[in-house]
């Protein structure tokens, strides 16, 4: 039986998980190894690309740095989320606000010196990654749009350090980020109307809380629509295999999507919507794996000839 010290310390290391939303990271490092080995280098083998060490660096550097902006968001978020999200926000807080940093500053330090390995160029790109996540934690995301943007931004900039890394610039891989930085930016929007409490609260000038809900409504509304475009693109000019199937299902759950929007106008509400889009983008990531097959043994361009 646990004792009355070791659940606390379970607890608190329950506590850092949720800060630093571990669940999330490992999607993420899912969909960059996946992305890797199907879409950013799809003429090697796939055991090449996992055994790559190098790559494996970059991913891990990759989740430290993820892991600390989520604790210094985390840290200039603490009085908002105490009204947005409660429940959460007590177990996060049986983490101190002092060892949070201690945390933050450590896995920033580790992520940096580990880039260095790869190159003084990497080392220069997460540096510059995690000063602008600061920088929007601390500043940015109090602004309407320009926060939403650099949100979306950061969110898709661990895969464009791979892309660097691998320097496979096809079309097919530029299609792919657009349609997953609308999906974010979408998302971004809806957490601003599900928090728009705490948002008010804390002086946080986000788009719903600046213009109205109605006219964030249409901002979401023309993003979704926008949609269409790298979806077509993918699917009419470019080899997604049966990932199509994935674009087609997005689709018609974008539409749904929108009905339920205009008809939404509670956190609960705008809650179900968050996650509907979250169900999308981790639905996503597995659905890589449908674009070849032979991708795994052989390797294979994407680009229809």
């Amino acid at each position: 039986m646990l004792t009355r010290k070791s659940k606390l310390l379970l607890m608190k290391v329950l506590s850092l998980f949720s800060v630093v939303r571990g669940y999330n990271i490992f999607i993420i490092v899912l969909a960059q190894y996946l992305s890797s080995i199907f879409i950013l280098a799809p003429e090697k083998r796939a055991l090449d690309v996992i055994l790559d060490w190098r790559l494996f660096i970059i991913v891990f550097v990759s989740t430290l740095t993820i892991a600390s902006g989520y604790i210094i968001n985390n840290f200039y978020d603490s009085e908002k989320d105490l009204i947005n999200r409660p429940n959460k926000s007590m177990l996060d807080r049986l983490v101190s606000q002092k060892t949070k940093l201690k945390v933050y500053f450590g896995l920033n330090f580790l992520a940096t010196a580990l880039a260095y390995i790869i190159s003084w160029r990497a080392a220069l790109f997460f540096a510059a990654y995690i000063f602008m996540i600061w920088f929007y934690s601390h500043k940015l995301k109090k602004y309407p749009i320009v926060g939403n943007l650099t949100a979306s931004l950061l969110a898709v900039l661990p895969f464009f350090g791979i892309l660097l890394y691998f320097k496979n610039f096809y079309h097919v891989i530029f299609a792919h980020a657009s349609f997953l930085l609308l999906l974010i930016l979408i998302r971004e929007m809806i957490k601003d109307l599900q928090n728009i409490k705490g948002d008010i609260a804390n002086d946080y000038q986000t788009i719903p809380v600046r213009f109205g809900e109605k006219t964030s409504k249409r901002i979401i509304t023309l993003l979704t629509i926008s949609t269409i475009i790298p979806v077509y693109i993918l699917i009419e000019k470019y080899d997604v295999g049966y990932m199509d199937i994935y674009f087609y299902i997005s689709l018609i759950v974008l539409v749904l999507f929108l009905l339920k929007l205009w008809k939404s106008q509670t956190q609960e509400e705008y809650l179900q919507l968050h996650n509907i889009l979250k169900s999308l983008i981790v639905a996503g990531v597995f659905c890589i794996l449908l674009i070849d097959p032979s991708v795994l043994l052989n390797g294979r361009a994407l680009l229809k000839i």
